[in-house]
C-alpha cells in the first residue's frame, strides 16, 4: 500500500541481491507514488511461503504446480483453469469507420488475466495511473451495448471504454471481484491543453488559454444504467467501480454501488465535465484506504496548482480560467451516499463547476476542498455538515437550504475573512438540526444569517425515509422533500440481491456530538495547531503520520524569517517524531541548547527539510 493510502502499488521481485535485499522492478502503479506502507503488505508466489490449505506455487522454470488442496477437494479430480487472456471482446474501430450497433446481451464474462503490472499511463495530474484494457474494450464504437451479462472475477477492468467512442450503454450488469475498475471511460490526454502529469504547478505564462477540448477523440454521450457493481479493486486499490476521466457526458443511473476499496464513483479531473450521476446507492467505501470519499474527484486542471495564492491572484485577473477545460458543470442528485472512512462526497483538490442536490449523505458529510462555482442545495447531511477545505477567495461556493446536524468543520481557512471572501458566495438558510449552538458557530463569518434550527421531524428515520412532516420547521429554511426509495438498481434480479447501506442512529437533537479538545501551546508568537479527523486531509498525509501545524506565521516575524509559513505542519525534528503539540513542547523541554535543526516540513502536500543553525526558544 502507498505510506499516506492512496491505493497501492506493485513489484515484481526478480530475485536478491548478495545483502539480502530484494531485486524489483515495478512501483508505477500510483501517479503520487510513495516509499511502500511499513505494514500493509503483501508478496505472493513464494514456495518457502507455502504452508496453507488452498495456497499455490507456481514454478514457472519446472513448469510445475504446487497446490495444497482445500478439505473436501479431491485433487484428481479436480478441475484446474489457468487465466491467460487479458481481453475476451474488443470493439476495434476509429471515428472515421467506428464499430456500429452491436449490442451483448445475456453473457457472463469471467477469469480473465491480472493486469496489475501494466497499469503504468498517468492520468494527467491525478493520484491514478491506469491500464488501458479491459475484459470488454470499446476503441471507436458508437452505439453498442452490453445488456444483461455479468462479469465474475475478471483480474483487471471489466469494460474499458477508450478514447473516441459514442453513445455506448453498460446496462443491467452484475459486475463483482474485478482485480481492477468496473467502468472506466478514459479519452486521449493530447485533447487536453497544456496538459501536466504529475502533481505539481502550472506555467501561467505560457499557458494555452484557449476554452474547451482539441478534438473529440475522447467518450462522449455514455451511461452506465442500473448496474450493480460490488468488490472491484481486489488487486489494484486506486480503483473505483465506475472511473471517468477525459470524457464528456457520462451519465450513471441507478447504480448500487458498495464494499470497495476506494471510492464509488472517481472523476479524474475538470475534462471535460457535464457528468450526470443520479438515482445511485453507493456505500462501504474505502474500505482498504485513507483520505477519499464514496464520491471522489479531483479538478487539477489547468487554472490550478497547490499554491492557492497563485491561483487567486490569476482567477482575479482572469475569472474564466476555472471553467476552460470544462463544457458544462458536473451534476450529482438524488444518490445516497455513505462513507465510514473518509466524505460521503469528496470534491478535492480544485474540483469546480458542480451541482449538488437532492443527496442523502448519511454518515462522512461533504468536502469542498479548494475550487469554484460548486452549488450544494437541498441535501440531507446526516450527523455532519460541511468540510469547507482550503477555499479561494471569491470562489462563489453556495451551500444553501440543506438539512445539517454539524456546524462547518473548516481546514487551513482564515476564520477572519467574511463570507464575501474566503467563505463563498452564500452559506446560509441551512436547517440545524438540535439547538442553536452549531448554526451559531460561524455568524461571525457571516454565515448562516437566515438559517434555522430544531426537530426536522424526519417521518421515519429508522428505517431511511428521512422525509420531513409537512409541519416540519426545515420547509421554513426552503428545503423541499425528495423520495427515499428509489435509489440503486431497479432490474428485479439484481434488486433482489443487492445490499442496503445501514441507516445511522441519529446524534441527539439538543446536543451534536462536540470535537476533541486540545491543549494550546505557543512558539515565537504562532498559535500550534493539532489537526483532528479529516482536516489532516488539507495537509495531504494520513492521521497515523503525525504532526503540528502553524496556525498564522506573520512576514517579517521571527519565524517567517526562519524559514516557516502558514499552515506549515511539522513532523520530524532532528529524527524525532513530532506526533503532537505536546510531543513538540516536550521535544524542546528535553533539548535544550541545542543549535543545529533539520525540521521535516509539510507544506502544500509536499514534504520539506528546514536547516536552522540557531537555538530556537522553548514552547509555552
Amino acid at each position: 500500500m502507498h505510506a499516506y493510502l492512496w491505493g497501492d502499488m506493485h513489484w515484481l521481485i526478480k530475485g536478491k541481491n548478495i545483502d539480502g535485499s530484494l531485486i524489483e522492478e515495478g512501483g508505477w502503479q500510483n501517479n503520487r507514488p510513495s516509499p511502500k506502507h511499513p505494514v500493509f503488505r503483501m508478496v505472493e508466489n513464494i514456495f518457502e511461503e507455502l504452508d496453507t490449505e488452498g495456497e499455490w506455487f507456481f514454478n514457472a522454470g519446472e513448469g510445475m504446480l504446487y497446490y495444497i488442496p482445500s478439505k473436501g477437494i479431491d485433487i484428481t479430480k479436480a478441475k484446474v483453469e489457468i487465466v491467460r487472456l487479458k481481453q475476451l471482446i474488443e470493439f476495434s474501430g476509429s471515428k472515421e469507420h467506428p464499430v456500429n450497433n452491436i449490442e451483448l446481451k445475456g453473457f457472463v464474462f469471467r477469469h480473465t488475466a491480472r493486469t496489475f503490472m501494466e497499469n503504468k499511463e498517468p492520468l494527467l495530474r491525478s493520484d491514478w495511473t491506469v491500464f488501458r484494457g479491459g475484459a470488454i474494450f470499446f476503441n471507436g464504437a458508437e452505439n453498442c451495448r452490453i445488456t444483461d451479462c455479468e462479469f465474475d472475477q475478471v483480474g483487471g477492468n471489466a469494460v474499458f471504454v477508450n478514447k473516441y467512442n459514442r453513445h455506448i450503454s453498460i446496462k443491467g450488469c452484475y459486475i463483482h471481484h474485478a482485480g481492477a475498475n468496473g467502468v472506466s471511460f478514459v479519452g486521449d490526454p493530447t485533447t487536453v491543453r497544456s496538459p501536466i502529469f504529475r502533481y505539481g504547478n502550472q506555467n501561467f505564462q505560457t499557458m494555452d488559454r484557449t476554452p474547451g477540448p482539441i478534438g473529440d477523440n475522447f467518450p462522449e454521450d455514455c451511461q452506465v444504467e442500473d448496474c450493480l457493481i460490488t468488490m472491484t479493486g481486489r488487486d489494484e486499490k486506486q480503483t473505483a467501480p465506475i472511473q471517468i476521466s477525459i470524457s464528456h457526458k457520462i451519465t450513471v443511473t441507478h447504480c448500487s454501488i458498495y464494499d470497495v476499496p476506494r471510492a464509488g464513483i472517481n472523476i479524474s479531473e475538470g475534462t471535460f465535465g457535464e457528468h450526470i450521476i443520479q438515482d445511485c446507492d453507493i456505500f462501504n467505501t474505502v474500505l482498504e484506504t485513507g483520505d477519499h470519499g464514496s464520491f471522489n474527484s479531483w479538478g487539477r486542471d489547468r487554472y490550478w496548482t497547490p499554491d492557492t495564492r497563485e491561483t487567486d491572484k490569476e482567477v482575479a485577473k482572469e475569472p474564466g480560467l476555472p471553467y476552460l477545460d470544462m463544457l458544462g458543470p458536473n451534476i450529482l442528485r438524488h444518490n445516497r451516499w455513505r462513507c465510514d472512512h473518509g466524505w460521503d462526497i469528496d470534491l478535492d483538490d480544485g474540483s469546480s463547476w458542480y451541482r449538488i442536490y437532492n443527496n442523502l449523505l448519511l454518515n462522512g458529510g461533504l468536502k469542498m476542498r479548494e475550487g469554484f462555482d460548486r452549488i450544494a442545495t437541498n441535501n440531507i447531511i446526516i450527523n455532519n455538515g460541511l468540510h469547507p477545505h482550503v477555499w479561494y477567495l471569491n470562489s462563489g461556493d453556495v451551500f444553501s437550504k440543506n438539512i445539517v446536524f454539524k456546524a462547518y468543520q473548516p481546514a487551513i481557512m482564515d476564520n477572519s475573512i467574511p463570507a464575501t471572501g474566503k467563505w463563498g458566495k452564500e452559506l446560509d438558510y441551512n436547517f440545524y438540526v438540535g439547538d442553536s449552538s452549531e448554526r451559531k458557530k460561524f455568524i461571525k463569518n457571516s454565515c448562516d444569517l437566515n438559517s434555522l434550527n430544531g426537530n426536522p421531524f424526519f417521518i421515519d428515520p429508522t428505517k431511511g425515509d428521512f422525509r420531513v412532516n409537512t409541519n416540519s420547521p426545515a420547509l421554513k429554511a426552503g428545503f423541499v422533500n425528495f423520495s427515499m426509495n428509489d435509489f440503486g438498481v431497479v432490474k428485479p434480479s439484481l434488486k433482489a440481491i443487492a445490499k442496503q447501506p445501514k441507516i445511522p442512529q441519529l446524534l441527539s437533537l439538543a446536543n451534536n456530538q462536540k470535537g476533541p479538545s486540545h491543549l494550546q501551546y505557543t512558539w515565537m508568537g504562532i498559535s500550534l495547531v493539532d489537526p483532528v479527523g479529516d482536516q489532516w486531509s488539507a495537509y495531504g498525509v494520513s492521521y497515523s503520520s503525525g504532526g503540528v501545524a502553524l496556525s498564522n506565521v506573520l512576514e517579517n516575524s521571527p519565524a517567517y524569517k526562519l524559514g516557516f509559513r502558514s499552515n506549515d505542519l511539522i513532523q520530524d525534528i532532528n529524527g524525532s517524531p513530532i506526533p503532537n503539540s505536546t510531543e513538540f513542547k516536550n521535544f524542546f523541554d528535553k533539548n535544550t541548547g541545542v543549535k543545529v535543526y533539520s525540521i521535516v516540513i509539510i507544506r502544500k502536500q509536499q514534504s520539506l527539510h528546514l536547516k536552522i543553525n540557531q537555538e530556537l526558544p522553548r514552547v509555552n
